[in-house]
């Protein structure tokens, strides 16, 4: 709990109410809403909820929150799997109302948009222009591009369009203090002097609060060519991988790895689920390719698309060459939307266990296969009977490797994040690759963050946020005596 007095709450309430209206300070049992993460794993009771509606009342509530001495919790879509948005008796200040998409400009490929926009949303405006804003994960019908961006998220489609940061121009920015921090620039090159945007994509709150962004939209495919493939082996991979880039001119957009578990658990769990192939087969990938090129995607007279074609043969070169041992290429949109789905209900079933460990790691892309059999070895040492739920975004070396530990052998979840990320650092991987550090990966940072790194984080706060209002408890561990 933040220890805020009684009596400032009050006078704080009154200003606040005064400022952005009765109906948009929240208490209560009307902050309920606001109460947990959408896994469950996190709950709080936040001291209020302000909803502005703009970035002056942004600024407002900040110069308010700021005089009070208030500990501020931004919060978007809170479909974080991190604890981000952990608000005991601290402000969280939503950004749900700041829902405008204000421009998209085709010409020059941009779109200008309020924090609290529904990444769908996003996509709906801007495919009627023939663009696409790639971003994807199964979260996008309610997460907001303000979280997005705060935690640089990554999804599906990072292989080919990079991850949140690399798909955002410009910000704005409200500080600690309240003041406006304008860096909304449709640039794609400003080399004067240090790079703030990039520093607040991916800083989840702790410096300041993303009110609107430009973001960088891209040639929507005219034609998908998707397909669920059976490897011989996750040491193939890379080999699929790059065969599949150099034939079509580096078209990949997924390239998402499900192990036999993870098939099962979702017929399990899914009624309306299906085997991908008519055997099981422990590797399965799902490919996604792109094409926007008249030469890929028009129909020739006999009702063929070229890149289905030449996707056709390509598989079967490599079933021939003993890469695969089944492929599956959809024949419509529902047959993708059902390969997608299957993919895309990761979060859904990491959850239906109660006791689990979600991490989130990436790898160098060749060693993958090799760390996942050293790390199920390892961590069945501490817990014999646990299982594991992996799903991969192998073709960006992302790994979310969630443990099932079993009732009698659990070691702690320390204990068993701690085997996994000393795995993790002997294959120089990260452990944290899109979800954040929130609050669930401060001891990971204790850890694996040199001392040099940390202090250089904590000064950088500092500057930004020097009475630690914003988000705190989040990301960075306490500095070390």
């Amino acid at each position: 709990m933040f220890a805020v007095g009684v009596r400032l709450i009050k006078e704080l309430l009154t200003e606040l109410m005064t400022e952005l209206g009765v109906e948009h300070v929240l208490t209560g049992d009307n902050t309920l809403r606001w109460q947990s993460d959408w896994t469950g794993s996190y709950t709080w009771k936040p001291a209020l909820v302000v909803r502005p509606a703009s970035t002056e009342e942004v600024s407002t509530v900040m110069r308010i929150a700021s005089r009070y001495a208030m500990p501020v919790v931004p919060v978007s879509g809170n479909t974080g799997l991190s604890g981000g948005t952990i608000a005991d008796g601290a402000l969280m200040l939503s950004l749900d109302r700041m829902n405008k998409i204000e421009e998209v400009r085709a010409d020059a490929r941009i779109a200008r948009v309020q924090a609290g926009v529904i990444l769908q949303d996003i996509h709906n405006a801007v495919e009627n222009q023939g663009l696409v804003f790639p971003l994807t994960f199964g979260a996008r019908g309610s997460a907001l591009i303000g979280g997005c961006l705060a935690t640089n998220a990554g999804g599906s489609n990072v292989l080919r369009y990079g991850n949140t940061r690399d798909l955002c121009l410009g910000l704005e920015v409200v500080l600690a203090s309240g003041e406006v921090l304008d860096l909304m620039t449709s640039l794609h090159k400003d080399n004067t002097g240090l790079n703030l945007r990039n520093l607040f994509v991916g800083s989840e709150g702790i410096l300041g609060v993303i009110t609107a962004a430009v973001l960088k939209l891209h040639p929507r495919p005219k034609v998908y060519a998707t397909a669920m493939v059976a490897a011989v082996s996750l040491e193939d991979g890379l080999k699929i991988l790059n065969r599949l880039q150099d034939e079509t001119g580096g078209m990949v957009e997924a390239f998402e790895y499900m192990p036999r578990f993870y098939i099962e658990q979702h017929l399990k769990h899914i009624p309306s689920a299906r085997e991908p192939f008519s055997k099981a087969f422990d590797v399965n990938i799902m490919v996604e390719l792109g094409a926007t090129s008249p030469n890929d995607t028009t129909e020739d007279k006999f009702g063929s698309i070229p890149i289905i074609e030449r996707f056709e043969v390509m598989l079967a070169s490599m079933m021939a060459d003993g890469l695969l041992l089944d492929a599956t290429i959809a024949q419509s949109e529902a047959q993708r939307k059902e390969m997608w789905h299957r993919r895309e209900l990761a979060g859904e079933l990491t959850v239906t266990q109660n006791k689990l460990v979600i991490n989130d790691i990436s790898l160098p892309l060749h060693t993958v296969a090799q760390f996942l059999v050293e790390a199920e070895q390892e961590l069945q040492k501490f817990d014999k009977e646990a299982r594991f739920l992996i799903v991969s975004h192998l073709g960006d070396g992302n790994i979310h490797y969630n443990i099932w530990p079993s009732p009698n052998g659990y070691a702690g979840e320390e204990d068993l994040r701690t085997v996994l990320e000393n795995l993790v650092e002997k294959y120089h991987g990260s452990f944290s690759a899109e979800h954040g550090i929130g609050i669930s990966k401060v001891g990971s940072m204790a850890r694996r963050k040199s001392k040099a790194s940390l202090n250089a984080m904590h000064a950088i706060k500092d500057a930004f946020d020097p009475q630690g209002i914003m988000n705190p408890g989040k990301v960075l561990p306490p500095v070390a005596d």
